[in-house]
């Protein structure tokens, strides 16, 4: 297998992970995300696109290139994990509000909705495993991740 069959392999399998675990998180632990988890979801979906493209048209001239743009989405993601593991810890004021969609359209159905929907801060991480966050976490293997697919795809010979 070539450095770029490897780029393009794991160019799929981080953001896969990466997403599979905040969907389990959320799924099966109850870990609501906030609006800035959603942020970091929305690059690994174009990540995947990208790198199931790659895949499909490895044959071709523009597989490079599209691995090279899934490895910078995944950095993407990270990028914005790094902001949002600073909001947590207090490091910087973060740029939104929580919000939660709305369906309803009067006011007593309205009412019952807000009630119903749980409130999750951007501000404040809801689990930690050794001081580190899952914003955090998508910063270091997302940014990790985008480093070895950059780098496996742009080695010569490959």
């Amino acid at each position: 297998m070539t450095s770029l069959d490897r780029a393009r392999w794991l160019a799929l399998a981080i953001p896969a992970a990466l997403l599979g675990g905040a969907y389990a998180s959320q799924y099966v632990g109850g870990l609501y995300p906030c609006e800035m988890c959603h942020w970091q979801r929305w690059p690994h979906m174009a990540a995947i696109v990208l790198a199931v493209a790659a895949l499909a048209l490895r044959q071709s001239a523009l597989s490079r290139p599209l691995i090279l743009l899934a490895a910078v989405a995944i950095a993407v993601s990270g990028a914005i994990g790094v902001f949002h593991a600073g909001v947590e810890y207090g490091w910087w004021q973060g740029v939104t509000g929580c919000a939660a969609p709305m369906s309803a359209t009067n006011a007593e159905d309205m009412l019952a909705e807000i009630m119903a929907t749980p409130l999750i801060r951007c501000d404040v991480a809801q689990w930690t495993l050794a001081g580190v966050s899952l914003a955090g976490f998508n910063a270091i293997f997302s940014l990790g991740g985008a480093l070895a697919v950059l780098v496996l795809a742009t080695r010569r010979g490959s």
